[in-house]
Order: C-alpha cells, then structure tokens, then sequence
C-alpha cells in the first residue's frame, strides 16, 4: 500500500503533462521543418548533431523529472511497526455520580466542575493509563485502564447522574471496585483518585483505604462541594424543583471534608477540594508525577514508511545522464 504525505505536489504531474505535450507538439513541427530540408541545409546546420543521442537525452530527462516530482510528494511506501517505551502509573478515577452531585454550590455543578478538572488532569499524563468508576449507592467499572487518553475524555463527558439508579453515596463499594482494577502482582504504581462530596452513607471507606494502601494502592480524595452547602435539582440545572426527604422538607447537600481529609491520610494520598475560585488539579498532578514510575507494557503502532530517498536517487541518477549525455557527433 501506498500513501503519500504531500499528495498535492502530485497536481504537478498534471502541470508536467501539459508542458510536455506542448512540447512534444514542437518536436512535431520541427520534424515537418527537417523533412522539407534539403541534404545540403541539414549537413550545414546540424553536421555535428547526433539525432539519436539528442532524442535519448530528452527521455532521460524527461524520466528524471517524473521521479524528482513523484520524490517530492513524499511516498510513503508499506508499514513499520515500531515500540514506544512508556513509563507511568495506573491511574484510577472513582467520580461521585449520585444525585448530590447535581448541587450547583460549585458551577456550573458539582459533576461538572469534577469532570472539567478530570480532564485537565488527563490532558497532563503522558506515560500512565487511566480507568474511571462511577458511584452512587452502588459502584461499576465504567472504563477499564487504557493508555487512550482520546476516548477516555469521551467517556469522561459522557458521566452524569442518571447513570446509577441505586442512589446514595457509598464510598466504600468504590474503593472496593477500584482495588478488583489494578495488578495485584504489583505492590505500587497504583493511584486512585476519589471525586465525592463526601457524603458517605455506609462507612467502610477509610477501613478499605488503609487495606489499599497495603496492596500499594495510594489514595488520594477530591472534595467537591462547599461546607455551606446547596439544595439538589431534581432534574439537573432547574432552579424550580429540589429533592426533598419523606417529610417534605427539602434536602441541602454538604460537603463532608473530615471523612475524605481521614480517608486520604488513611489511603497514604493528599486531600484537595474543587472549588468555584481555581483549578486545583495541578495538586493531584503534583502528587501523581512523583510517584515512582514503572515501564508499562509496550505498545506497538503501524505507520508508513518514508521511501523518497528511493525515488530521489533514481532521479538524480536519470537526471545527471541527461546532463552529461552529449549531442554532438565524435570528429572523425
């Protein structure tokens, strides 16, 4: 198979083509003009011109500039698989996806101010792969690790509080997915970030922390919310209807920055907190860029192969025999 990486310059085949009837259409006439020549006229204008060697002359050229424009475009000729070395972690994302999660004390909520530092964190990593789980009342795995940061994002985007019809918020089941993700044959290079309000309504979660920390998961927690607090849209965005308790009153959501501050000290990790002023993602970068980095498996990908070099040569090669080549008849 064949590609080319500047095809446009092929258009100049087309230009060549023209020149080159255009000329061929000269050679005519003048063959016209030679043929009505007498012997006498011809042995005096072109004694010392070799016909032969002038016509071989113009067909090397000729071939030297095809190729010299068919090198040019760039041919890129078969695939090569080559090995990219890549060093990183496993990178864990377990997002908080329960209805308190549509709580608008951060903008433009709390889900969405998460997902937007998520994937400024994604845009950051270079060597790592990256899975997500969602969590309300019940956790899933929604993306395996992957070293594709592309549909990660996808996936990223496509989070909302819908997703999980068990509501409630239990951090634990989320910890307990997350350590069912990683090689248990290595005892590090394993990170989970935890993005909740922190309302847990269970209570494992910092028990499970400390049992990751000893498989060589590190945690790190994510407190998304204000301590003030936000009523929570029913339906996302509407500012007219709120969820409320069995007796009518309405519910405010309140971030809960003790459970996640023990939990992330239990976990070995840092606590930070989204919040409405800064981007407080480059905290969690931080931590994770200094962790020790591991080789992770080799990926291998296809691409072209640069073969213009070939066709270069054979141009010049075409090219200086037609420079070289003489016309003119040997004295005798």
């Amino acid at each position: 198979m064949i590609a080319f990486r500047f095809p446009y310059i092929l258009f100049f085949f087309l230009i060549f083509l023209l020149l080159l009837i255009i000329w061929v259409k000269g050679e005519r006439t003048h063959n016209k003009v030679w043929i009505k020549m007498t012997p006498d006229l011809k042995e005096k204008l072109f004694s010392r011109l070799d016909i032969n060697l002038k016509y071989w002359k113009n067909q090397l050229t000729i071939i030297g500039l095809l190729f010299l424009i068919f090198s040019a475009a760039g041919p890129q000729i078969g695939t090569r698989v080559a090995p990219i070395e890549r060093k990183g972690v496993d990178l864990v994302f377990a997002v908080d996806v329960s209805e308190s999660m549509n709580a608008q004390d951060i903008k433009p909520s709390r889900l969405e101010k998460a997902k937007f530092e998520i994937s400024q964190i994604i845009n950051q990593l270079k060597g790592d792969r990256i899975g997500i789980i969602v969590f309300a009342g019940s956790s899933h795995l929604y993306l395996p690790l992957t070293s594709d940061y592309e549909a990660s994002q996808l996936f990223l985007d496509a989070l909302d509080t819908k997703m999980i019809p068990n509501q409630g918020t239990d951090l634990s089941t989320a910890l307990k997915t997350a350590m069912n993700v990683f090689n248990n044959e290595d005892d590090k290079f394993k990170v989970m970030v935890l993005v909740t309000d922190g309302e847990d309504h269970e209570g494992e979660a910092i028990e499970l922390a400390s049992t990751a920390l000893n498989n060589g998961i590190i945690t790190h927690a994510v407190g998304v919310g204000t301590v003030k607090g936000s009523l929570i849209p029913i339906n996302s965005g509407s500012s007219n209807n709120y969820k409320r308790n069995k007796n009518g009153t309405l519910i405010t959501s309140k971030l809960n920055e003790n459970t996640l501050i023990e939990l992330a000290s239990a976990g070995g990790g840092i606590y930070s907190r989204f919040n409405n002023r800064d981007s407080k993602y480059k905290e969690i970068m931080s931590a994770i860029d200094n962790m020790e980095k591991r080789s992770i498996e080799t990926h291998i990908y296809s691409e072209y192969e640069d073969r213009y070099q070939f066709f270069a040569t054979i141009s010049f090669l075409f090219l200086t025999a037609g420079l070289i080549m003489p016309t003119r008849k040997k004295r005798t």
